[in-house]
């Protein structure tokens, strides 16, 4: 059997991947240039997916950077954290940067015998390869355009900026910060003892309106000792959901189904998820000697789309709320959920939302 996967990012190389450890024949369709990551983007992996993603996937040890403890304020709260997740006995989640990820991933598919890459078809050219599956991850690809366009979106009249800050050694740079302020959240992430990286999702009223975020970064600073801080690359902010995920064989996938707000960095774990389910639905069919057909489509979007949806409704509740915060400048939240944080139910709640989404 031969699956199709549009799309050569991280999603459709990781589910590649699992693919072929089925045995599985899979094309890659793809025109994607490990140039196109910047050294800047970095993605956070929850525990779980980590643990997945190296059993199942690839083992990625060698270029995570592991965070045990992550701290929230508020620009109006900002002499005491709102929230403190800690874990002491393992780490709460990762990070990795986009473009050694990808190398990881693209360099080992190149030599496996299950996987192809080709270059990108029209929908009529793909009709006739005679795909069991095709699963598309591209957004600008014409299946996109022809049976992915209905969905749910919001736009935030707002920029991700990211880039990384060089700072003096930190014997354990191993603490997370969150900042929400008055002009959107800031999150520093570490991802060496020497570099961390920063992802500012700042309000602006215009597209074309010049910010010194470099000076912000350092207005908000938690204490880094910043040497230099590298070239700042930014992206407007929508998130979406898909109505319908799938149309007969074919599957969209990815960023496709599900955006969010960067704010939690739940991004790529959600769509490691459902490379889990999807998995989980194709080893159901093959245990039982059945054929992959659009049934794998239907089952995924039975037990996964409401899921995705309540996820995403949630991310976008907690950027709403200190969104509210912000513009009347008030404590009542960040005291409330001061409070509420320090349960330690709550609290254990909190972590266990944040790592495995609605699957607890």
């Amino acid at each position: 059997m031969k699956v199709c996967i549009i799309g050569g990012g991280l999603v459709g190389l990781a589910l590649a991947r699992v693919l072929a450890l089925k045995e599985i024949s899979v094309d890659i369709l793809s025109d994607r240039n490990i140039n196109k990551y910047k050294i800047d983007r970095t993605i956070g992996i929850s525990n779980s997916n980590i643990k997945y993603f190296n059993e199942n996937i690839e083992n990625i040890e060698k270029i995570l950077w592991d965070v045990n403890n992550i701290k929230v304020y508020t620009e109006n709260f900002l002499n005491n954290e709102i929230l403190n997740f800690e874990n002491t006995n393992e780490n709460i989640f990762s990070i990795v940067k986009n473009y050694e990820l990808y190398e990881i991933l693209n360099k080992n598919l190149k030599k496996n015998k299950f996987v192809k890459y080709k270059k990108d078809m029209n929908y009529e050219n793909l009709l006739k390869e005679k795909y069991k599956l095709i699963i598309n991850c591209n957004p600008s690809h014409q299946i996109t355009k022809k049976f992915f366009s209905n969905k749910l979106e919001k736009k935030y009249n707002s920029y991700a900026y990211t880039t990384l800050i060089n700072h003096k050694k930190i014997y354990e740079n191993n603490t997370a910060v969150q900042i929400f302020t008055n002009n959107g959240p800031i999150a520093f992430l570490p991802i060496s003892n020497t570099q961390t990286s920063v992802v500012y999702s700042l309000r602006v009223k215009s597209s074309k309106k010049e910010t010194n975020v470099k000076d912000l970064i350092k207005k908000f600073n938690p204490n880094y000792k910043i040497i230099s801080i590298n070239d700042i690359s930014r992206f407007e902010l929508i998130s979406s959901n898909l109505r319908n995920y799938y149309k007969g064989n074919i599957l969209a996938f990815g960023d496709l189904l599900h955006k969010i707000h960067p704010l939690a960095g739940q991004g790529f774990n959600m769509c490691l998820r459902d490379i889990k389910l999807l998995s989980k639905i194709i080893d159901n069919k093959m245990n039982i000697g059945l054929d992959l057909d659009n049934s794998v489509c239907y089952e995924f979007q039975k037990n996964i789309k409401d899921k995705n949806f309540i996820f995403s409704m949630g991310i976008d509740l907690i950027y709403e709320l200190f969104n509210f915060e912000s513009k009347f400048k008030t404590q009542l939240i960040s005291k409330s959920i001061n409070m509420i944080g320090k349960n330690k139910s709550i609290n254990s709640f909190f972590k266990k939302f944040a790592d495995s989404g609605l699957r607890i």
